[in-house]
């Protein structure tokens, strides 16, 4: 019960996070208007093309399947921090835009439905990076990967223009990747040079 508690709310502080700072980055909202100009909506820039992303989001049901350790437990904990996630950045948008939840409706039932059927999946994927072995391996390389992929088909580029806030956050991205990926092998080659080498002993101890 623990650790489903713990999904749900690092989930909805996900979820409400990435709303927050949609909003405070934006110069068109009550909680953004104010810090036009500033280093603050600078940093909230940056954090917002980070965060309100789908490879942030797929990070986020992968990080919880990993923590569930098994893939039952990890598909649950998966779909549920998504879920949480998604709640709780539909309400605090409805806060921050100053709207009623009712306007979200839609939107709630299509990305419930989306967390759901992919959550399980990517809490799987998560469940199954302490695996050793090529499944293990695959399961690491899934988020930075897919954030590498989403960096080359969808840029965090809302506009034409590139500002320091969208070159800051792509450097970011590329740096995670690559610092995911390389971890990713090095881990599957150390683990196959461990048995290797045990293998390589036999009848050690006898």
């Amino acid at each position: 019960m623990k650790i489903i508690i713990t999904s749900v709310v690092v989930g909805a502080g996900f979820g409400a996070t990435t709303s927050l700072v949609n909003a405070l980055s934006s110069p068109y909202t009550a909680l953004g208007a104010p810090m036009v100009g500033t280093v603050w909506a600078g940093a909230a820039k940056v954090l917002s093309l980070l965060m309100d992303a789908g490879w942030s989001w797929a990070a986020l049901a992968v990080a919880m399947g990993w923590l569930a350790r098994t893939w039952a437990r990890g598909a649950l904990l998966g779909a549920l921090a998504l879920i949480a996630a998604t709640a709780a950045y539909y309400v605090t948008d409805a806060f921050a835009l100053q709207e009623t939840l009712a306007g979200f409706e839609s939107d709630l039932v299509v990305w419930w439905t989306a967390s759901v059927l992919f959550g399980t999946v990517l809490g799987v994927v998560g469940a199954s990076i302490r695996r050793p072995g090529p499944v293990g391996l695959l399961a690491a390389l899934t988020v930075p990967v897919g954030a590498a992929l989403q960096m080359i088909l969808m840029p965090p580029r809302p506009h034409m223009t590139m500002t320091p806030a969208i070159i800051l956050a792509e450097v970011t991205v590329w740096t995670a990747a690559a610092v995911g990926a390389g971890w990713a092998v090095h881990r599957f080659r150390t683990a196959r040079h461990v048995v290797g080498a045990g293998a390589e002993r036999p009848g050690q101890g006898v």
